[in-house]
């Protein structure tokens, strides 16, 4: 049930807050991808593809992370366990920024990420605990479309910071925003789960709730559907600067380039509340995943006899329309494996959460790490996701049709 609380922020105020706190995830990642090469070189990486740590790290933190702050915000209150995930965050940016070595550079990127998944968690509960109904929809859609925006633009600030000064730059800004964000998290936000609804921590809740999300047919095959998709595009983040930058020679073009391409899972994302109402939740991504997997079978096809070099505006063409898919797919992929899962929300959203980017960066690590020069490991990462994400969803969805949470099927049907 949702509860009144006083705030004094504003609803606009309160929305902003949301958004900037839940987009810690994004600029962590996107603002340092025109970097990537630099810090490789200049701590002296082993081996090309050694930079894509980097990255691999702060998501494998995340994933653990996940798991914990659930729970813990539960417990405690949504306020505390923000302060404990930006204060790891703001440690690990720190531990980046004075790295001389690419060991304690990905040590502080674990950290950063371990952080970064409370407030990619509890600013949700946020959400949830102060609005409900079509309020809660409203107030999520502004943020969504904050969030939006940090992909498309956070290269172009991660380049600016690169023509004035050096990658260590990139992570003082970043400790610089979360100073912010929790300074405005503290004058400004009131505590939106009151102490009688607290429930104990309790690792046996995490137990209980991987124990539910297993037995569930639909949860299962839609986590980890969600992981292969996912993965595929965790390769890409992975591959995106050595791709575009590097093998497609775009130098300082780079950022709008990857600007342009996140733009389709952001149009996807906005067009999907619609969609989905007039096509319903499985239809529209089972469409989606079945196009996704046509396009990627072709391009395989194509990229192999180009022997791995298509044109660019053939690449970029491709990566627009997979992209789109995959917006349809994110959202509407984790609202299918949370349906059967109301009696354990909380917990299975983070085990949820876990379980598939844990899956994601196996798969995305394993093709980013094949990364030979030539576009075939990306191409062959997307087909391989999109493949596997149709076998374990349509497994799910045709077991479901035997077990009683085969009756809600039809709210998806319409």
């Amino acid at each position: 049930m949702t509860h009144l609380i006083r705030n004094p922020a504003s609803d606009g105020e309160f929305i902003a807050l949301v958004a900037l706190t839940t987009s810690l995830v994004a600029m962590s990642i996107d603002t340092m991808l025109p970097a990537l090469g630099t810090m490789a070189s200049e701590l002296g990486a082993a081996h090309a593809n050694d930079r894509q740590l980097i990255l691999s790290v702060f998501f494998a933190g995340m994933s653990v992370g996940q798991l914990l702050y659930g729970p813990l915000s539960d417990s405690t209150g949504r306020k505390p366990a923000l302060y404990l995930g930006i204060a790891l965050f703001m440690v690990g940016g720190a531990t980046c920024a004075l790295a001389h070595s690419l060991a304690w550079l990905l040590a502080g990127r674990a950290i950063a990420g371990f952080g970064a998944a409370g407030p990619r968690i509890v600013s949700v509960a946020l959400v949830r605990d102060a609005h409900s109904g079509s309020s809660m929809a409203r107030v999520m859609s502004f943020v969504q479309t904050v969030f939006i925006l940090v992909p498309v633009l956070a290269p172009s600030i991660g380049q600016a910071v690169l023509t004035f000064t050096t990658w260590r730059a990139i992570f003082v800004g970043l400790v610089g925003v979360a100073v912010v964000n929790v300074t405005w998290l503290a004058l400004r936000q009131a505590e939106t789960l009151p102490a009688a609804l607290r429930a104990p921590f309790s690792l046996r809740s995490i137990g209980y709730g991987c124990s539910e999300t297993f037995r569930s047919r639909i949860a299962l095959g839609y986590t980890l559907g969600s992981g292969f998709v996912f993965g595929g595009f965790i390769s890409y983040l992975s591959m995106s600067q050595q791709v575009l930058q590097e093998q497609y020679r775009l130098g300082a073009r780079f950022p709008l380039f990857f600007g342009l391409l996140a733009s389709a899972i952001g149009a996807a994302s906005f067009l999907n509340g619609k969609l989905v109402m007039r096509f319903g939740l499985r239809r529209l991504a089972r469409t989606a995943l079945l196009t996704n997997c046509t396009l990627c079978v072709c391009a395989l096809l194509g990229t192999w006899a180009l022997g791995g070099h298509p044109p660019l505006f053939a690449f970029v063409a491709f990566m627009l329309i997979c992209f789109f898919c995959n917006g349809l797919l994110f959202g509407n992929f984790s609202a299918r494996a949370m349906e059967p899962m109301g009696h354990v929300a909380g917990v299975a959203s983070a085990v949820i959460g876990s379980i598939s980017g844990a899956l994601a960066l196996a798969m995305g690590t394993l093709f980013g790490r094949a990364y030979d020069g030539t576009v075939l490991p990306l191409v062959a990462g997307f087909t391989t996701s999109a493949l596997c994400a149709l076998l374990v969803t349509e497994i799910a969805e045709r077991g479901a049709q035997s077990v009683p949470e085969a009756r809600s099927e039809a709210a998806f049907e319409r």
